[in-house]
């Protein structure tokens, strides 16, 4: 791996002028083709497998022309203090507001509340439902300025009015505000990283490029493989993070081969060969994981996995091939500026840094702190076991929102389960046509009375028909939140009693919604979190088995990664479950945790916590193998490596940071939760425990059984097969011409190449390192 890598190095070096062509060409053509493809579908959500889903299917079936994925609003007018909203003039703005409504072009229906008996008891609040005939993302310009000034005008009549539902949705997140504040903190730390302006500018432009050509490929084929528009939204954010630090990686020891008094291609290629053979089992070790997402059983969810999997191998080779290829254009402007200036290059890997130094610190006191990084951990996981997890809607909102103030609207008129109905689907065709199906209205007729009759039923609302009369739907007001444990326990009693009703009726019926879609999300993301971790732990350690040629170095990664998850969710749970420090960044509804945040969580911080593994441990793992002991070999690791992946590592959690900005709480969710599990997994898992604990097994950390090491295959991250061929090369040359200096590369004569520059042969720094 390590000698093909580092042909292709030196490759992209010579032929500089042809690979930056080349992705030039690719991400014109892409481009081309993002602005000519038809736009991205909108598909409705879909979750195979649950009931609730099949409700949906059911609803679409039977009930053509009103599908169950059309976007909805919900218009609540509550009067002035001390009237009613059944008042003449009230009502007069209220039934106006609904005419207005009604006359869009994509509205289905919008319901006189007056009529649907949508007041509350006290005569203060009313409300009407406008269901629409496309999704939300279908609406045009012209009916959201409908709906709008319908609002403004009820608005001007003195009522407090306020909407909520899809159809508010105006297709915003994150992104924006939140990419730019991460690529600023990024180049920042860059820039103090490097001391060069090149050198922090150069991962950057990589990494915009990959993202360029990923986002536009996934645009382009988006309509063809049927990709919603949510799909580039991962492929986005994680190609901007990996590919600024696969380039830095790739950058940093090119830097350090330079100081070694290399010429600068054969730099190049010796740190393609060595870097980039960590950037190729790092970035495979984060596609595993992105891939693995396709265990869920969600299509969203394995789409957006596997393009950002995508993304992820479009950042790999491009610091395999377009860095090489930039660092030969301009091979010392990535220099730092003293050293251009005074023409030294300083041999950074053989002085002490802040990397041995932290490192010489584990050494010493190495049990306690392994002890300390895994009890404290340990502690901030113990919220974990309290975990909820559910599907935060508009309660979740920021007072500020109308959605939100809608819904407290509701809720304070008709009760906190009137904003979470569950819909009840009473199929009553049979499964034999042939032999007919039970009479549907005396079934729902039987249903509803039971359901009435359930404890934490509120109301059961009148039956609706299709038009073969085989098929009923109501709605079941519960009496607890949406997101309420004891609505799971409703929804939970519903179905337990659904066998003996069937039996009395002879029709079956499945329960959906909203709310009843959210529990089922939630049972299903559970139930596959286990197999997800260990379809993708165990390839992942047979992977790094592979790398590192231990049997103890993975397992010790996996369980490091383990914690840093636990105690990330622990966080989380703690912050915007349990409310805890939730006023510092601004939840100001708690509640449970996103049903996808877990899998997210595991599936993201996994790869990029293999990252730092593979990079900081193949650094020891090759001072090991090049003859150094243990101990000394975990130092010149953290002296080579650890102010990378400490830069590497605040890179990631600034981008994910950046999300905690945003005024929605689930992307508040996201970016605090990637970024906590980053914080602990790269400063307090790989600096702290992995030393104490590689310091704790010595040698026997790199044990491997003789029967295993021979069945493995020797890819070689470490570069050993380079360092004895080049050691071989420079004999060769010492015998055939013993005044040659053989430390030079005959490639970077500037007379044999008519585009090289001085530069290109080597600086007067090179040439004071050499001697």
């Amino acid at each position: 791996m390590a000698t093909f890598l580092y042909r292709v190095g030196r490759l992209a070096f010579r032929r500089r002028w042809y690979v930056a062509l080349v992705w030039a060409a690719v991400l014109a053509a892409v481009g081309l083709g993002a602005l000519k493809a038809p736009g991205a579908s909108d598909e409705e959500f879909s979750m195979p497998g649950i009931e609730s889903q099949k409700a949906f299917d059911l609803m679409e079936q039977r009930f053509p022309g009103a599908t169950a994925d059309g976007a909805t609003v919900r218009v609540v007018f509550v009067a002035p203090s001390g009237e009613k909203v059944i008042a003449t003039e009230n009502k007069r703005a209220v039934e106006k507001a609904v005419a207005d409504l009604a006359d869009g072009t994509q509205v289905a229906s919008a319901a006189d509340p007056f009529q649907a008996k949508a007041v509350s008891e006290d005569g203060t609040t009313a409300y009407t439902t406008v269901t629409y005939k496309v999704a939300a993302d279908d609406l045009t310009a012209a009916d959201r300025t409908r709906l709008e000034r319908a609002i403004h005008t009820a608005q001007d009549s003195g009522l407090t009015v306020e909407a909520g539902g899809s159809a508010m949705d105006d297709g915003g997140g994150a992104g924006g505000a939140a990419e730019v504040i991460g690529v600023v903190i990024a180049a920042v730390v860059l820039l103090a990283t490097f001391g060069s302006l090149v050198a922090a500018g150069l991962p950057l432009l990589t990494a915009l490029i990959g993202v360029g050509v990923s986002t536009a490929t996934i645009l382009t084929l988006s309509q063809a493989l049927g990709l919603s528009t949510t799909t580039g939204t991962l492929a986005m954010m994680l190609g901007l993070a990996v590919g600024i630090d696969y380039a830095l990686f790739v950058v940093s020891r090119y830097r350090e081969e330079r100081a070694k008094g290399r010429a600068p291609q054969e730099a190049v290629g010796l740190a393609v060969g060595t870097a980039g053979s960590a950037v190729v089992f790092a970035g495979l070790t984060v596609v595993i994981a992105l891939a693995g997402l396709a265990v869920v059983g969600i299509p969203m969810l394995t789409q957006m996995g596997l393009a950002a999997a995508g993304a992820v191998v479009v950042a790999v080779l491009i610091a395999l091939t377009l860095v090489p290829a930039l660092l030969g254009f301009w091979p010392n402007a990535v220099l730092r500026r003293q050293a251009r200036k005074s023409g030294r290059i300083e041999e950074e890997g053989t002085r002490n840094n802040g990397g041995s130094r932290w490192a010489r610190f584990v050494l010493r006191r190495p049990l306690p702190v392994l002890l300390l990084g895994v009890v404290g951990l340990g502690a901030l996981a113990v919220p974990m076991t309290d975990l909820q997890l559910g599907m935060p809607g508009d309660e979740a909102k920021s007072a500020s929102t109308t959605e939100r103030r809608a819904y407290d609207a509701l809720a304070e008129a008709f009760g906190p389960g009137f904003n979470g109905p569950l819909t009840v689907v009473v199929d009553a065709k049979g499964d034999d046509d042939a032999k007919g199906g039970a009479d549907a209205k005396d079934a729902a007729e039987t249903i509803a009375r039971e359901l009435r009759g359930t404890k934490g039923v509120v109301s059961v609302s009148p039956a609706r028909f299709n038009e073969a009369r085989d098929t009923a739907v109501f709605q079941v007001v519960p009496s607890t939140a949406p997101t309420d444990e004891k609505t799971k326990d409703l929804v939970t009693t519903i179905r337990g009693e659904r066998p003996e009703v069937e039996s009395e009726t002879g029709a079956t019926f499945e329960v959906t919604g909203t709310t009843a879609l959210n529990i089922d999300i939630s049972d299903k993301v559970q139930a596959a979190l286990i197999p997800y971790l260990v379809v993708v732990g165990g390839l992942a350690i047979v992977l790094l088995l592979v790398v590192f040629r231990s049997l103890l170095v993975p397992l010790k990664a996996a369980l490091g990664f383990l914690l840093s998850v636990l105690a990330s969710l622990g966080v989380v749970v703690l912050v915007f479950q349990q409310g805890h420090g939730a006023g510092v960044l601004g939840v100001e509804q708690t509640g449970p945790i996103m049903s996808l945040m877990p899998i997210f969580l595991v599936g993201i911080v996994f790869g990029l916590a293999m990252d730092y593994e593979v990079f900081l441990v193949s650094r020891m793992r090759e001072a090991y193998v090049h003859g150094e002991g243990p101990g000394q070999a975990i130092t010149s690791g953290f002296r080579h490596s650890a102010r990378v992946v400490v830069a590497a590592a605040l890179i990631m959690i600034a981008v994910f940071a950046g999300f905690v900005g945003e005024g929605d709480s689930m992307i508040k969710m996201i970016g605090f939760g990637l970024a906590s599990a980053v914080l602990f997994d790269a400063f307090v898992v790989r600096m702290a425990i992995v030393p104490a604990v590689l310091a704790l097994l010595g040698d026997r950390a790199w044990w491997l059984p003789k029967w295993l090491d021979r069945l493995l295959p020797n890819v070689d991250v470490e570069g050993e097969a380079l360092s004895r061929r080049r050691e071989a090369d420079l004999e060769a040359a010492r015998e055939a011409d013993p005044e040659a200096d053989p430390e030079a590369d005959p490639e970077a004569d500037p007379e044999a190449d008519p585009e090289a520059d001085p530069e290109r042969a080597g600086t007067p720094g090179q040439e004071v390192a050499r001697t």
